[in-house]
């Protein structure tokens, strides 16, 4: 036999075997493949009554008093940028341990990485808290804007304020 034949037919006996083994592998335990394409367990937030698509909304979550809520981009576990969609926005934090955690979410329309506020201190972009905490004079605390996650999936809403 030619050596050049030999060798195109151990080439195609191999890819042959490649592919079958490959078939093999996938279709082999599909109950593994159908748990590795599920989504973790985590906190869900929909941001409402936001004024306009302009910026975007930041989410920080945080799992400690330290920073909450003026220094979310130093002191949050977890912060998330997201892009506003017809005034509304979500934010998915996901595989988050258990815990006590609370949220502030701030519409950046500047995207300058804080809530603007005027001379008086007064926020000129839009904020809200967990909980539905209310800011009176200054920014809620942590205590208020908390709440207990125990690992499954929480679904909240909270509506901006300007």
């Amino acid at each position: 036999m030619n050596a050049s034949i030999v060798r195109e037919s151990a080439v195609a006996s191999t890819g042959v075997r490649c592919v079958a083994l490959c078939a093999v592998l996938v279709f082999a335990n599909p109950a593994a493949i159908a748990f590795s394409q599920s989504s973790c367990p985590g906190i869900h937030v929909k941001i409402l009554s936001i004024r306009n698509s302009t910026g975007a909304v930041a989410c920080a979550l945080f799992e400690s008093p330290a920073g909450f809520p003026t220094e979310f981009l130093h002191s949050a576990t977890n912060i998330m940028m997201i892009k506003i969609k017809d005034a509304q926005a979500r934010c998915d934090f996901e595989d988050i341990p258990p815990g006590t955690y609370a949220l502030a979410v701030v519409h950046d329309e500047n995207m300058n990485g804080k809530l603007d506020t005027n001379l008086l201190g007064v926020p000129t972009e839009g904020y809200g808290f967990s909980n539905d905490a209310k800011a009176f004079l200054s920014a809620p605390s942590f205590r208020a804007a908390s709440f207990s996650y125990d690992g499954r999936d929480v679904d909240m809403t909270i509506s901006l304020n300007y």
